[in-house]
C-alpha cells in the first residue's frame, strides 16, 4: 500500500509561479523515481518532469528551463515549482511514483491529481 498526496495547485496568473508538491506515504521499500505527469481535456497524460533518487532529471521540452524538480528522499516528497507559467501549461498534474514495495516487487503509483489553470 503506497499513498501518494498532491498539494499545491490552483489558480494563477500567466507569468506568475507556483509550487506543487508530492508526499509518498505507505509501507514500501524504496522509490527509485519520482514524477510530475499532466493531462488538459482532449490531450493525453504527458510527461513534465522526472528525477530519481540519484537526482538524474528529465523534463518535457515545453517546460525546460522554467520547470524545476527536486526531491527529498528523506521525506519521500517530490516538488515542481513552475516559473513563467503560461496558459497551455494548465492541466491536472499527477504524481508519480516508481515503488520497490518490496525488494522483488517494482511498480508505479499515481496520485490522485490536482489542479493548476493559469490565466488572468
Amino acid at each position: 500500500q503506497v499513498q501518494l498526496v498532491e498539494s499545491g495547485g490552483g489558480l494563477v496568473q500567466p507569468g506568475g509561479s507556483l509550487r506543487l508538491s508530492c508526499a509518498a506515504s505507505g509501507s514500501f521499500f524504496s522509490i527509485y523515481a519520482m514524477g510530475w505527469y499532466r493531462q488538459a481535456p482532449g490531450n493525453q497524460r504527458e510527461l513534465v518532469a522526472a528525477i530519481t533518487s540519484g537526482g538524474t532529471t528529465n523534463y518535457a521540452d515545453s517546460v525546460k528551463g522554467r520547470f524545476t524538480i527536486s526531491r527529498d528522499n528523506a521525506k519521500n516528497t517530490v516538488y515542481l515549482q513552475m516559473s513563467s507559467l503560461k496558459a497551455e501549461d494548465t492541466a491536472v498534474y499527477y504524481c508519480n511514483a516508481d515503488v520497490l514495495t518490496t525488494v522483488y516487487d517494482r511498480r508505479d503509483y499515481w496520485g490522485q491529481g490536482t489542479q493548476l489553470t493559469v490565466s488572468s
